[in-house]
């Protein structure tokens, strides 16, 4: 089994502090670039007992660290990013269509933070159309453990379907 991304040590490039956002995002696109590649398309998106399927979880990563990542630029959420949050539980793009776009997903993920100074970390930002307080860091952390979290559910899910096939 290899070595998970945060004993690998510091990535170069990256603020110091923002190191475990970046751990994070890497383990993520390792795990699901090793769940995904092989596996069935009919299984992907699968529904086991009505939970969410594998692809619904690997679709809102992305979707959800777009969104997560505008706000932490002090930005609101465009139209075309709102009409994604609504078709990530409905479209099903095919395995190697999803696996691109969670990819590129978290590769702007991973600029947007390379680009993230440490001086900006605790600027206020707003959430959502209550604008609810959070902070830069607060923003990244939670991209970061929304996608790990995500993830996990994922695979959680493809062992689960391993078993009752």
């Amino acid at each position: 089994m290899p070595t998970e991304v945060w004993q690998r040590g510091s990535i170069p490039g990256y603020e110091p502090l923002l190191m475990p956002v970046v751990h994070s995002f890497l383990q993520v696109k390792e795990d699901i670039d090793g769940l995904i590649t092989d596996l069935d398309e009919e299984l992907l998106w699968r529904e086991p007992a009505g939970a969410a399927s594998i692809g619904f979880h690997i679709r809102h990563i992305g979707g959800s660290t777009d969104r997560l990542l505008t706000y932490a630029r002090g930005e609101r959420l465009s139209p075309e990013q709102l009409a994604t949050a609504k078709a990530e539980s409905t479209e099903r793009p095919l395995r190697d269509a999803l696996l691109a776009e969670v990819q590129t997903s978290l590769d702007r993920a991973l600029t947007q933070v390379r680009n993230t100074s440490a001086d900006s970390l605790m600027i206020e930002r707003k959430v959502g159309r209550a604008g609810l307080p959070s902070t830069t860091l607060g923003l990244l952390f939670h991209a970061a453990e929304h996608a790990t979290r995500h993830a996990g559910q994922a695979i959680t899910t493809a062992r689960m379907l391993a078993g009752i096939r």
